[in-house]
């Protein structure tokens, strides 16, 4: 499979050799698509034109590899080490004439959750996103803006491009509650089921918890940046583009109610599994203790029975068939009684 066509040509520009993977370049006109793939030292050619929009990503750039954009659209250094930095808390910075963003991209992978950090510094008609991995799949996000390339993008601006982006990340974000649901049900079938040793139940419980709150972690900051992004006084989301941005709100909404209810129904499964084995060890410490009563009969009578003092039947075999009885006797009527109040 060939590269992308947005994938600049490192080769015949060695300049163009940025991070981890050669950067991805685009610029649309009206809605259409008018270039791609071309070098980064351009970006500033087709940002001279006031009808073009211009889109650049960036997979693991070092400090010194964003000056070139840097300059272009006179980004702060603070927002550019923010760009670089790992481990960043997911949030929206006003700058004057952009924005900073950062989101995280969850997968779920065998169980194991792994966020995926996405930057992005926005302006009126440009978007350069920085991944810190290959993790975030650009070519989704290509489909997704071109399956819909002129919703938004008949006027001058980037916004829409950030719509496609946000969009994208929040429906992973619903992917990943989506996943931990299903293994959250696994889980409780293992609760609820006998097959299963406790030590998988604990080690899956503990995962699964884990997952939620790192999810949770990067899923609820969500909210204040669409929040902002809505906010009237923020020029960069315009009227028509309004409603597209709601819609993401109420995703992100959604990711935490099903990340609120599904910690909330864990914690409910490992306070049942307590109960569970809490009632499994009465049974036990039932029938242990009804059993226990039924042999002491035949040891008290023994007992009784082998006094060395001189008793009705004392050595003589009338005595030892009376022992007899008396221990059956009696233990088959404790045990019958046990029976019936379901303690055996």
């Amino acid at each position: 499979m060939g590269p992308h066509p947005s994938e600049t040509d490192t080769a015949g520009h060695p300049g163009n050799r940025i991070g981890l993977a050669p950067p991805r370049t685009r610029a649309w006109r009206g809605g259409a698509v008018v270039a791609e793939g071309f070098p980064v030292a351009e970006v500033s050619d087709y940002l001279a034109r006031p009808d073009v929009v211009v889109w650049l990503d960036l997979c693991a750039p070092r400090h010194e590899d964003l000056h070139v954009i840097s300059e272009e659209l006179g980004l702060d250094h603070v927002a550019v080490e923010d760009a670089v930095s790992r481990h960043e808390r997911a949030k929206l910075d006003r700058y004057h004439g952009y924005a900073f963003l950062n989101v995280y991209v969850p997968a779920v992978d065998d169980g194991e959750l792994a966020l995926h950090e996405l930057s992005a510094f926005v302006a009126e008609r440009a978007l350069v996103t920085v991944r810190q991995d290959g993790g975030f799949d650009v070519d989704a996000l290509i489909r997704r803006w071109d399956a819909s390339p002129d919703a938004g993008l008949g006027e001058p601006t980037a916004a829409f491009l950030l719509y496609g982006m946000l969009d994208l990340v929040v429906d992973l974000q619903l992917k990943a509650v989506e996943t931990l649901d299903e293994e959250a049900d696994a889980v409780e079938d293992m609760v609820f089921g006998d097959e299963f040793p406790v030590k998988e139940i604990q080690r899956r419980s503990y995962r699964l918890r884990k997952n939620l709150a790192a999810l949770r972690r990067v899923a609820l900051p969500m909210r204040e940046v669409l929040n902002t992004l809505l906010r009237r006084d923020l020029p960069i989301v315009r009227a028509p583009l309004a409603p597209y941005f709601q819609d993401v709100y109420d995703h992100t909404l959604r990711v935490g109610e099903q990340t609120d209810a599904l910690r909330d129904l864990v914690a409910d499964l490992l306070d049942t599994r307590l109960a569970l084995q809490s009632n499994q060890m009465n049974e036990v410490m039932k029938k242990v203790t009804s059993w226990a009563a039924i042999i002491a009969v035949p040891t008290a009578v023994t007992g009784f029975y082998g006094m060395n003092v001189p008793y009705p039947g004392f050595s003589e075999h009338d005595g030892f068939i009376a022992s007899a009885v008396i221990i059956v006797a009696c233990s088959t009527a404790l045990y019958v009684i046990f029976k019936l109040r379901d303690w055996l």
